[in-house]
């Protein structure tokens, strides 16, 4: 087994699309569980029909590239109203029951028969070629000849490293727009939301709406996620979407640290390091067969979110009394 191998399939990871978009999900969670105490266990949800709002728009209906963007968060911003009214003046479980219902019902509805004209049903939105689509007119954007460009172990070919440029500095956006916004007397409300809402209520402060601007802003981060994972496998599927993306999110945050600007980011290059290390390793070695890796990982991100919510709930950035919800 090659130490430098693992070493090299895990920073490959570390910093590729995959970890982008979880950090993406990441941000949004932390937004609504981390900043507002707001259980949202359907973060998936919101990045199918972010997503979907792209593909069906550019690839389906012809509308540009940019507009496609613009109606994928959009649908977000709508699944967190429709998500939220009935939910957000109840108790915290009520929203958790539902959004990760509502994750569920999206995408056995995007791939039924009847939504097969407009989804693609069960084989969802495959590549475009040709410049049409919103595959091909986000490839035409990049500025990258085609080939493999290495950084040390790094190496990404051209439309790898696009997404990457591109989902790198969507990153940083979100963190220093998540950073403004909890300094702002905004943030101070919810952060004040999430200790104790009676009290926030008490002082004047209108806790329905402050909770849906929050839901509304997680869930379109989300929906960003959505896109870049559409965009960087050129291609989607509801059955991308499945409700264990929502807990390696949740594992990426408590992980990096729930209520911190970075957390989210730092979870989940760890997250993605070791489990490709870890991966690369057991099938190097023997121990596990290529078939085996999904059981595999699933095992791995269930004993580790344990763990940590065991002896570090605070994560690695994190302050323990962020994680006493009502303390």
């Amino acid at each position: 087994m090659d130490l430098y191998e693992l070493f090299r399939a895990g920073l490959n990871s570390a910093v590729g699309p995959t970890a982008i978009v979880y950090a993406l999900a990441a941000i949004g969670l932390n937004i609504h569980f981390g900043y507002t105490g707001l259980l949202n266990f359907g973060q998936v949800g919101f990045m199918l029909v972010g997503a979907y709002g792209l593909g069906i728009s550019v690839s389906i209906y012809g509308a540009p590239f940019w507009l496609g963007i613009v109606i994928g968060l959009l649908a977000a911003l709508v699944l967190a109203l429709l998500l939220g009214l009935p939910t957000l003046r109840l108790r915290a479980d009520y929203l958790a029951i539902c959004t990760i219902a509502a994750a569920e019902i999206l995408r056995f509805v995007f791939r039924s028969r009847p939504a097969t004209n407009f989804t693609g049903g069960p084989f969802g939105i495959p590549s475009q070629v040709g410049g049409s689509g919103f595959s091909g007119t986000w490839n035409a954007l990049n500025p990258f000849p085609s080939g493999t460009y290495r950084f040390g172990p790094l190496a990404f070919t051209h439309t790898r490293l696009w997404v990457v440029i591109v989902g790198w500095a969507l990153v940083l956006l979100m963190v220093l727009t998540t950073w403004a916004l909890m300094r702002s007397p905004w943030g101070r409300v919810i952060r004040s939301i999430r200790e104790d809402e009676d009290a926030a209520r008490a002082l004047g402060k209108n806790v329905f709406v402050y909770k849906m601007q929050s839901l509304v802003l997680g869930g379109m981060v989300g929906g960003l996620a959505g896109i870049l994972l559409a965009l960087n496998q050129a291609s989607m599927a509801p059955d991308q979407f499945l409700p264990q993306i929502t807990f390696f999110g949740y594992t990426v945050l408590i992980l990096g640290g729930a209520a911190t600007i970075w957390g989210p980011v730092l979870g989940s290059v760890l997250f993605w390091f070791l489990l490709a290390s870890i991966e690369r390793g057991l099938l190097d070695s023997g121990v596990m067969q290529s078939g085996a890796v999904g059981p595999v990982r699933l095992a791995l991100v269930g004993g580790a979110l344990v763990l940590l919510m065991v002896f570090r709930p605070q994560g690695i950035l994190g302050d323990k009394r962020e994680m006493m919800l009502d303390a």
